[in-house]
């Protein structure tokens, strides 16, 4: 039996979830998940300058917007700096790493130096194989030994065989001189002590990985599966940054997207099955896998997204997206619905997700529904109104009154009174919009009428009469 499926996000707390870290979160979920795995969250935390409370919430809040759910409690790197500095200090009783006692200033010259003759500025210490007798009582490094010839193979399963011949690679610190542990010495006791079976990152740690496969050799450590993904880039193919749009995860829930569109897009950016475009997160967990990941740079396109979003609201259950909207006000820092508000959009779900791409959209929809008496209108519906004659209005209200208030009447009883008129319903609906929303682009006018109801309905209607009388009084 292999070994069941372990993966990470390993996150520095600098900042927010940039996209990019979260699709790489949501690769290392959809691999786990998909195959009864278990999917980790280590806050790399060893950067005490940088790292902040405030950055490893925001992570956190990203991560649960997004819907991608750990196994067991968050690890900080920072807290485990003890087991890394054991690690180093067993590589140094072994033999396969050992003190270095030359200073700054040493290594500059010797670089200079090296630079001068033409030669490989990669650091060759003087104490690698120096005796212990001769130690001088100075600071030192830990410093493992690294393979002087032969070649390092990373076995990536996005990349594909990536061979570095070992005189490339230095003897990298391991331990400081004042005891801290650097970060790659760090992520290889992390991963092997976390059991993680299958490291899926940025391309960018590629070259990470030959010098982390060092002391993964040394400790007698099984190697992961490597899966080295490729950066997403900003529609003129340049590296994703601010001058492209939004960066971090929250942004794009403050924006007004919804979490299940958002997390389909991000698994369409760079990875593939098919031709699909649209799929759900059952799909996307069963399909996943690393060979549908692609080596280029994919391009992040906002079109795509928008579309995605919409045929994701489109098939949301009312209730849940009820619940994400309501998280959406509060990350938009606008006010929150009332109980009774927030049922009543629910309620109104049914006519207003069809064509919604975004939750800001879906919103300006339920504005009838949002709003209270005395409605406001906006210019257009202002221009609506005032193209009808206040006993239009007056006169459908008692024919409204006694009807039974479904669709089919009250499709029944508009036709006919526009039938009555000589006119169609079209020239009608306008008006009503206006009566109804106080806005010229609404759902249909049966659709608020029935989420209304006959008394709210006809209030309205009523008020927009007595706005069409003044009207003409002026």
């Amino acid at each position: 039996m292999p070994d069941p499926v372990v993966t990470r996000f390993a996150p520095s707390p600098t900042g927010f979830l940039h996209i990019g870290g979260a699709r790489t979160a949501l690769f290392n979920w959809l691999y786990a998940r998909g195959r009864g795995g278990k999917f980790l969250l280590r806050i790399e935390d060893t950067d005490r300058e940088r790292s902040t409370p405030e950055a490893t919430e925001a992570i956190l809040q990203g991560m649960a917007w997004l819907g991608l759910d750990h196994d067991g409690d968050v690890i900080s790197q920072f807290a485990r700096a003890d087991r890394h500095a054991e690690v180093a200090h067993q590589l140094l009783a072994d033999g396969k790493a050992y003190k270095c006692f030359s200073t700054q200033e040493e290594i500059a010259a010797f670089r200079e130096s090296a630079k001068a003759d033409g030669k490989s500025t990669l650091f060759c210490s003087p104490w690698r194989d120096a005796d212990p007798a001769t130690y001088p009582d100075a600071p030192y490094v830990i410093r493992i030994k690294a393979p002087q010839d032969g070649v390092t193979v990373i076995r990536d399963q996005v990349q594909g065989d990536v061979t570095i011949r070992n005189d490339q690679l230095d003897d990298m610190i391991l331990l400081r001189s004042d005891g801290t542990p650097v970060y790659m010495l760090a992520v290889v006791v992390d991963d092997h002590d976390m059991a993680v079976t299958h490291v899926i990152r940025g391309d960018d740690h590629l070259n990470n990985a030959a010098r982390q496969m060092m002391i993964y050799d040394a400790m007698g450590w099984s190697v992961p599966v490597w899966a080295h993904i490729p950066l997403i880039h900003g529609p003129d193919g340049k590296k994703l940054s601010k001058r492209h749009g939004a960066l971090g995860a929250q942004e794009y829930q403050a924006m007004g997207y919804p979490a299940s569109g958002m997390r389909n897009y991000l698994a369409r950016l760079g990875w593939s099955h098919g031709d699909d475009e649209f799929f759900t997160d059952e799909q996307a967990r069963n399909w996943f896998d690393l060979d549908g990941i692609g080596k280029s740079p994919a391009r992040f396109d906002f079109k795509k997204l928008e579309n995605l979003c919409g045929q994701h609201i489109a098939i949301m259950d009312d209730a849940a997206l009820r619940h994400e909207i309501e998280a959406y006000l509060t990350a938009a820092g606008e006010p929150a619905l009332t109980s009774e508000k927030a049922d009543d959009l629910q309620a109104a779900m049914y006519c207003l997700k069809d064509r919604a791409k975004m939750f800001p959209e879906l919103i300006e929809k339920a504005h009838f529904v949002l709003t209270d008496r005395p409605i406001e209108l906006d210019q257009k519906a202002e221009k609506a109104l005032r193209s009808v004659s206040d006993g239009i209005l007056s006169e459908l209200t008692p024919q409204l009154q006694n009807a039974s208030w479904s669709r089919e009447e009250l499709e029944a009883v508009l036709n006919a009174f526009a039938a009555e008129r000589d006119t169609k319903f079209g020239k009608l609906a306008g008006p009503l919009r206006a009566a109804l929303a106080g806005r010229a682009v609404t759902p249909s006018v049966f659709d608020m009428m029935l989420v209304l109801g006959r008394e709210e309905s006809l209030a309205r209607l009523n008020d927009a009469a007595e706005i069409v009388r003044s009207f003409t009084d002026t």
